[in-house]
């Protein structure tokens, strides 16, 4: 395998004068556990869900089901365990950020990431926040952003989890973490194997899913230690190995295969103290895919970026109402591949954020961002959002930007295909919100529109090969409701969660709906829980997608809508205060569903797992 060496040295030097106070142990503990704190606090006029450690516990299936389940987000899957992109409020992969512990880990060869590379047995919280994030998380947050973090609890404790699974298809998932801390140390460790036989059939056809096994090994290491009461220093790594076959489509074989090879390494040390916390983090991304076009050969392409990223943050609160805060960000990109040359980019930009609560009623932020490229201009980015709470029940949020997104490597050199007279896109957008909100219930609606120039979008060309395109001008206009309902009654709990989008994205010049970008969406969610038993039910509505962009209909160029549930039941064979054991079933696709999400590409059928959790 070709190796790339990536040296690059950068200096970033901040300068800041504060008076010395003594630090708040409340306050200490909890800007360590938040790694991405202005999610947290320049998020008001937002849209904001999350998926806390309780329900990432329970899933055992893929991060994509995870959020095709339980967010407004559409994904676009090759077949089961394949290559997986989002679709955010009818933008495209490329236009969703994924950030990890407060950076873009986005890929530099297409700007997605594919979800079904991501293991979230060592994460402790997914945020997902609709909306235009340009200003915070640069370039290709415009439909919205995922958030995974890693926690660090300084607390005197020793946690250990093990799950095993095993179901359909020979499929086999094990996982191990422990997490450990005291006052001044903490660590957390896991580790993650699957693999799948994956040859599920095609239902209504004489078919298995041929050429589809796949394996994976994740293993993800966090810690921190108090260097002195004011300064922690924190290290976060994963790394990913995977190899997939890549199974054809109902009318083509394939006997391809895809490996993985990525990791991700980030060095950060915080200062916190009463009025101002500084974090200044160094990371090293790394991602590497070797594609076999005959599995059996020993010819194969391959692509890979290096990323080396520094970035400082300063927040300080000038008085109980009014703080400020800084980003300087720095980034340099270095690629090498069978198919795009040794593309490199260096990427530079200065944020400034501002944050009003003049009461505990309002909360309003004004955020602005200039980047500075290596390849483009790029353009002045800005924000604002508020939060209006009217009553005890009722809360308006509201917020606009302007955002933006580069061509990538494979944009802009991929051959054949690539396309060097690409722009920029840009995008400027608005939303409006709704919260109601009771003791047992939390109602929210959602209303936005997306204007964008230059949309960079990749279609099939008349020579057969997709090529990426700047469609002169887009918009996408919708709405997103979510209803969240608890009842407790004496030891019995009930839970029912929904989601409903609508979503129009048209390209202006055609007036026609972009490509895999469903009308309407809806996913239901209903769980009960009994002393030592519990059980859930999950139910999801897709509508039709257009699949060429001239949104002829037929089975050649749209996909039927389609209707997946899923029942889950799960019984506690020891509880005590000290060990948890755990017996789980779950069945996919209960009513044998005949689906697809990607042309051609039939999902699997009803399919069942049994998972053993264990804690101490």
């Amino acid at each position: 395998m070709k190796q790339n060496i990536l040296f690059l040295l950068g200096v970033v030097f901040s300068l800041s004068i504060v008076a010395q106070t003594k630090l708040d142990s409340v306050q200490k503990l909890e800007e360590v556990v938040l790694n991405d704190v202005k999610l947290s606090q320049n998020a008001a006029g937002f849209k904001v869900t999350v998926l806390n450690d309780s329900i990432l516990s329970k899933n055992n299936s893929t991060f994509t089901n995870l959020l095709r389940f339980n967010s407004n987000i559409y994904f676009k899957e090759n077949g089961y365990g394949m290559v997986s992109s989002p679709s955010f409020r009818g933008t495209n992969a490329s236009q969703t950020a994924v950030i990890w512990n407060g950076i873009s880990i986005n890929s530099q060869l297409n700007g997605q990431t594919d979800f079904n590379t991501i293991n979230t047995n060592n994460i402790n919280q997914v945020v997902i926040r609709n909306g235009g994030g340009s200003v915070q998380y640069g370039s290709g947050a415009i439909g919205g952003s995922i958030h995974l973090d890693n926690t660090l609890d300084f607390s005197s404790h020793l946690k250990n989890d093990v799950k095993l699974n095993y179901g359909s298809f020979n499929t086999k998932n094990v996982s191990f973490v422990t997490d450990y801390g005291n006052e001044k140390f903490a660590f957390n460790i896991g580790v993650n194997y699957i693999d799948s036989e994956n040859d599920y059939k095609y239902l209504s056809k004489d078919q298995v899913n041929e050429n589809g096994a796949f394996n994976n090994l994740s293993l993800s290491a966090n810690l921190g230690y108090f260097i002195s009461d004011k300064d922690v220093i924190k290290l976060y790594h994963q790394s990913f190995l995977g190899e997939r076959e890549f199974s054809g489509t109902t009318a083509t074989p394939s006997k391809s295969k895809y490996e993985d090879r990525n990791s991700r390494s980030m060095l950060e040390w915080a200062r916190n103290g009463l009025s101002y916390t500084s974090a200044l983090k160094v990371a090293y991304i790394k991602e590497h895919f070797d594609f076999f076009q005959n599995k059996d050969s020993e010819f194969f392409s391959f692509g890979e970026v290096s990323t080396l990223l520094l970035k400082h943050n300063f927040d300080y609160k000038l008085s109980k109402t009014l703080s400020v805060k800084s980003i300087l960000d720095y980034n340099y990109f270095e690629g090498e591949g069978s198919s795009f040359g040794e593309p490199n980019r260096r990427a530079f930009s200065a944020t400034g954020l501002l944050q009003y609560n003049p009461n505990k009623k309002v909360n309003l932020g004004f955020n602005v961002r200039q980047d500075v490229m290596s390849n483009f201009k790029s353009p002045l980015l800005f924000s604002m959002d508020g939060a209006f709470r009217f009553s005890n029940h009722y809360k308006l949020k509201i917020n606009g930007s302007k955002n933006f997104r580069v061509p990538t490597f494979n944009d802009l050199y991929w051959q054949p295909g690539g396309n060097l007279d690409l722009v920029p896109e840009s995008s400027y957008q608005v939303d409006l919100g709704h919260v109601v909100s009771f003791n047992w219930l939390r109602f929210q609606l959602n209303t936005y529109y997306i204007s964008t120039e230059d949309l960079i979008q990749w279609q099939p060309g008349s020579s057969g090969f997709w090529s990426p395109q700047n469609i002169a001008k887009s918009h996408s206009y919708g709405t997103e409701v979510g209803v969240d309902i608890t009842k407790t009654f004496n030891k019995h709990q009930l839970k029912f969660t929904s989601n409903y989008s609508y979503t129009v994205s048209e390209n202006l010049e055609t007036n026609k709906q972009l490509i895999y970008v469903p009308f309407h969406k809806a996913n239901v969610s209903l769980a009960y829980s009994f002393n030592k038993f519990s059980a859930y039910y999950q139910h999801l509505f897709n509508g039709s997608v257009f699949t060429t962009a001239d949104n002829l209909k037929g089975s050649f160029y749209s996909l039927e809508p389609y209707d997946v549930a899923n029942l889950g039941l799960d019984y506690k064979i020891i509880k005590t205060t000290k060990n948890e054991l755990d017996l789980g079933i779950n069945i996919s696709n209960i009513f044998n569903e005949i689906y697809q999400n990607v042309a051609f590409r039939p999902m699997p059928n009803r399919n069942f797992n049994i998972q053993l959790h264990y804690k101490f």
